[in-house]
Formats: C-alpha cells, sequence, structure tokens
C-alpha cells in the first residue's frame, strides 16, 4: 500500500479519538491548585507551630515529598496523575513520584541492584544538569561581578 504523507496523515486523523483539551486543562489546574493549597496549609500549620518561615517552607516541601513518595508506594499517585497529568508532576511532587517508581518498578531485582541503582534513573539526569546550570550561573555571577 503506498500512501503519501498527507494520505496517512488524513488516515491517522480519521483513526484518533479528538484530545480532550479543556477537560485535561481543568483538571490539570484544579489537582495542582489543590497541591498547592495543601501546601499553603502546611505552611500556616507550621508557622502556626513557631517554625520561621524558611524553616517552615522546609517543612512543607518535606511533607509534600514525603505523601507523594507514600502515594506512589501506595499505587494511588498514578491514578490521580492519569487524570490530573501535570497538575501533579509540575510541582514537587511530580520529582517524588519520579523518585519512588524506577524503585519500586525494579524492587524485585534485590534492593542493591535493583531498587537503589534505578532510584536515580529519571531524576539523575535532572540532578546533574540543575546542578551544572547553577554552577554555571554563580560563574557568570562572579565573573560578572553581580555577587
Amino acid at each position: 500500500m503506498d500512501m503519501t504523507n498527507q494520505e496517512y496523515g488524513k488516515y491517522v486523523n480519521s483513526k484518533s479519538k479528538p484530545s480532550p483539551c479543556w477537560k485535561n486543562d481543568v483538571w490539570a489546574f484544579l489537582v495542582g491548585g489543590l497541591i498547592c493549597t495543601l501546601g499553603q496549609g502546611l505552611m500556616n500549620l507550621y508557622g502556626g507551630w513557631g517554625l520561621e518561615k524558611e524553616d517552615a517552607a522546609t517543612a512543607v516541601s518535606v511533607s509534600l515529598i514525603f505523601l507523594a513518595a507514600l502515594l506512589t508506594g501506595l499505587g494511588y499517585f498514578d491514578n490521580i496523575a492519569k487524570h490530573a497529568g501535570a497538575g501533579t508532576l509540575v510541582p514537587i511532587t511530580g520529582f517524588a513520584n519520579a523518585m519512588v517508581s524506577p524503585a519500586l518498578e525494579f524492587k524485585s531485582e534485590t534492593l542493591i541492584m535493583g531498587t537503589a541503582s534505578k532510584m536515580f534513573v529519571v531524576a539523575g539526569p535532572v540532578i546533574v544538569f540543575g546542578t551544572v546550570a547553577s554552577v554555571l550561573y554563580g560563574i557568570v555571577l562572579v565573573l560578572f561581578g553581580l555577587t
């Protein structure tokens, strides 16, 4: 069967379902907003317990990472992310999920060769390039005397 690129494109479009873009956007907005609201609620809670603003912010980050890792381990995070998309993946909760998911996937390959070695499969490059970018940014600031 010989098809041109245009004919193939029309064929694919006729067979694919339309993307529910607006529905996906609303879900991402609502779930992302709920995560942010939870974060702000935790910030107020920790501040009410007497933590300084910076310490409360650190506690919020740790709490959200822990909750996302726990929900990933229990198998709930993927179900939430299936509907919310970027609403769960963009905040810090997405980073926690990216760390825990590969570790869980390879846990049958023993603790060291499975879980420990696969934990950074997704997040490792992000950490490496983030660190390199911050060093380069620091060098630029020093060279231009902005520090």
